[in-house]
């Protein structure tokens, strides 16, 4: 007979997929969200940057290719920073108010609302290059 072996869980299952958590107190369930905020930022940082490339590497494509706006970006790179972490402090006001009404129930809630704003976070920052890819498409088929 052979006995289950337990594994280490990962990085990712533990950023992700903590086990039930309950921190008992508010102060423990913004504590909880806040250890998370460097790799959220990371994670959008990095996301930001891969968009700004794809992107100005397909609108520079022919034909018509655009010069990058530079200026631009000095000004909508901080602004979205500001905003995706805006929205990420909402995430522990969400938890304890779903604790409050919840209860029990709620155990899963910070989890659950921080793998789904994490990956809609990620999915809208990296919007814009499938917008470019199809601009680009357009212009080869309108020249």
């Amino acid at each position: 007979m052979t006995t289950p072996t337990t594994t280490t869980p990962s990085r990712i299952e533990k950023y992700f997929f903590t086990p039930i958590y309950y921190p008992h107190g508010a102060i423990s369930v913004v504590k909880w969200w806040e250890s998370r905020r460097l790799m959220f930022n990371v994670c959008i940082g990095a996301a930001g940057v891969t968009t700004i490339a794809a992107t100005q590497l397909l609108g520079a494509l022919p034909p018509h290719g655009v010069i990058p706006n530079v200026g631009m970006f000095l000004f909508i790179v901080p602004l979205y920073g500001v905003l995706a972490n805006i929205c990420y402090t909402l995430g522990a006001p969400a938890d304890l108010l779903l604790r409050r009404f919840l209860g029990d129930r709620a155990a899963t809630a910070g989890p659950v609302l921080f793998r789904y704003g994490f990956v809609f976070s990620v999915g809208l920052t990296l919007l814009p290059i499938p917008l470019a890819a199809i601009g680009w498409v357009i212009r080869l088929l309108t020249r």
